[in-house]
């Protein structure tokens, strides 16, 4: 018996089913240092690409034990290792650990931080790489840039593109890319477009860094052409191009030339992306076809917090409010965190359909999640308060939130004091908006309309003198519908449009027949001072009256009219509509620039809340 237990133990015959994996020191002595050293690094690799961290801490205790911390790329690899896992901290102290830095060890940690939104970090460490003298390459150059984007330091990114300039690497395409995404998101889109055409060589980052830049800052016409040049070079673009040039479309509301693109998307096997998804989401529900955007919504298969967001921000604008509330709901069964921009959705629906108590709770819930009320959130409470009456409750909370009143603090209780009729609050409100100095060509307008309103027509003079003076224009009221590729544009009292005869003609007959079911305008809606019969006049044929009929000459009976403004819809023409709808029996789809009216039989989706 003791013999037998002196003898050395055999390893059982390994089935072909089991693997063992053995820790690195013992593959260290059985396979020697460079071969063990190189599997210790493959194994850190497979833990990294697979984001698993309890293996990937259970390796680097084994890494510790035998010694190998110490060495450069071993290093490496347990920054990008902590950095995959979102742990940034851990691999600043993997790093601070580590005695020799080479370029690689620089890098590493440059990257952790941009990737892990610590972009002041990252450009500090840049920094003191630079004190070291050690040079940058084309791996870190693109990190640091990013982080300058993400802080809109475009004087550090100058900087950087100084430094990349004096070592040569302005032509490497990483390089050149990052540097247009800094340009572009620091707002020089200028400067931007001439490191793009400057490129000898482009990829996919620099085109669709570009066409987000133009995205960003309403270039939305360049950047349709510049996704037009990228297609025509053979360019593999990705799901980030098309998110941004579907963006486009949606804020242009182009349904016909978003769907082409959404065809290309499915076409590319793009379709399923939540980037693409939530874009496509944002653009069949500004362009009034919430019945394909709740489509996209159930076809994504995995569905990030943007793309919950989408829909429930598509759902609140077309008044399906108890559809935001059961998102809401669905959002954490699975296991998805509201942000800041959740709140902003929901308090907007409660707000237009007057879910006071429903408004004042989720205002509430926010500080559960962390989350700190900022200008929006309050906006959104004040105008919940002002649309429901509860006007000296909504001064209430602008005299007691810890932050300054803003300009849409205050725009959404002159709005409230609008609906209301509370002609002094509006004015009062008014002059308060006047002391805070700059504002917007449209709170100046509101303004003008709070004065006006009530009867302070010399108040409302200086208001537009004042706009005048400052050589701000106001913005000119718009209302545009779309038939095939091409968009027809209207102001109010248009006679520029081809078929001006015609569309006028409509709106007579049109008109004799609301008259005959009880439609009488109201003229408190036109603030100029103005006999009854001229107010009566411009009040009916406002640009959305025009877009309407324009599209009952133009679509077949059994086509809904989509009409986009760029104003809110007065109260005369939103009763007009509703006459409109139900005397000619057409689905009529307006929205203007706070939600979307469905007019169908004489009734409005929003219940006449708005």
């Amino acid at each position: 018996m003791l013999q037998a237990l002196k003898k050395p133990l055999q390893s059982p015959p390994l089935s072909s089913n089991i693997r063992v994996v053995k820790p690195p020191e013992t593959l260290l002595n059985q396979l020697g240092f460079e071969q063990g050293y190189r599997q210790t690094c493959n194994l850190l690799l497979s833990q990294t690409q697979s984001r698993s961290l309890p293996k990937g801490l259970q390796l680097h205790a084994h890494i510790i034990k035998s010694g190998l911390q110490t060495l450069p790329l071993v290093s490496h690899h347990l920054i990008n290792l902590y950095s995959k896992c979102q742990l940034p901290l851990l691999s600043r102290q993997i790093f601070h650990e580590t005695p020799r830095k080479l370029a690689t060890t620089w890098s590493s940690i440059i990257s952790s931080f941009a990737q892990n939104e610590l972009p002041c970090l990252a450009i500090e460490y840049f920094r003191r790489m630079l004190g070291e003298r050690l040079h940058p390459d084309d791996h870190i150059f693109p990190s640091a840039t990013k982080s300058c984007g993400i802080l809109g330091r475009i004087d550090v990114g100058g900087s950087i593109h100084c430094i990349v300039v004096k070592t040569g690497y302005e032509g490497d395409v990483f390089v050149g890319s990052s540097l247009v995404d800094m340009y572009a998101k620091c707002g020089d889109l200028k400067i931007a477009r001439k490191v793009f055409d400057e490129m000898p060589e482009r990829n996919v980052v620099s085109w669709s860094g570009m066409i987000y830049g133009y995205t960003q800052f309403g270039e939305d016409e360049e950047a349709l052409r510049l996704f037009k040049q990228a297609l025509c070079t053979d360019l593999k673009v990705n799901d980030f191009t098309f998110s941004s040039v579907i963006r486009v479309c949606a804020d242009s509301t182009l349904l016909e030339l978003g769907k082409q693109i959404h065809g290309l998307c499915v076409k590319t096997n793009f379709e399923l992306s939540s980037f693409v998804g939530s874009s496509l989401i944002s653009l069949y529900a500004k362009c009034g076809v919430i019945e394909t955007a709740y489509q996209v919504f159930e076809e994504v298969p995995v569905r990030n917090l943007g793309t919950w967001n989408a829909m429930l921000i598509a759902c609140a604008q077309h008044a399906h409010t108890n559809k935001v509330l059961d998102l809401f709901k669905e959002m954490g069964s699975f296991g998805m965190k509201p942000n800041f921009i959740t709140f902003l959705g929901v308090l907007y629906a409660c707000s237009h359909a007057g879910l006071v108590e429903k408004g004042k709770y989720f205002f509430e819930l926010m500080k559960e999640y962390g989350i700190e009320p900022g200008p929006q959130h309050y906006s959104s409470l004040v105008d919940l308060l002002g649309r429901a009456g509860k006007l000296q409750e909504a001064v209430s909370i602008i005299e007691e939130m810890p932050i300054a009143p803003t300009e849409s603090i205050l725009g959404a209780l002159l709005t409230g004091c609008r609906i209301h009729g509370n002609t002094e609050l509006a004015a009062y409100t008014a002059d308060k908006v006047i002391e805070l100095g700059s504002m917007s060509s449209g709170m100046h307008v509101l303004i003008s309309n709070a004065y006006a309103a009530a009867g302070r027509w010399e108040d409302a003079a200086k208001a537009r003198k004042k706009l005048r003076d400052l050589g701000v224009k106001k913005e000119t009221g718009l209302s545009w519908v779309e038939v095939g590729n091409r968009v027809h544009a209207f102001t109010s009292g248009d006679v520029c449009h081809l078929r001006t005869k015609e569309i006028y003609q409509k709106l007579e007959e049109l008109g004799e027949e609301m008259e005959r079911a009880g439609y009488v305008a109201d003229t408190s809606f036109v603030l100029q001072d103005v006999d009854g019969i001229e107010k009566s006049q411009k009040i009916r044929y406002h640009s959305e009256r025009l877009a309407i009929a324009f599209g009952m000459i133009t679509f077949p009976p059994d086509r809904p009219i989509r009409v986009m403004k760029n104003l809110r819809v007065c109260g005369d023409c939103h009763t007009a509509i509703k006459f409109m709808s139900k005397c000619s029996g057409r689905v009529i789809i307006v929205r203007d620039n706070n939600r979307f009216h469905r007019f169908e039989d004489g009734k409005c989706s929003c219940g006449d809340y708005w």
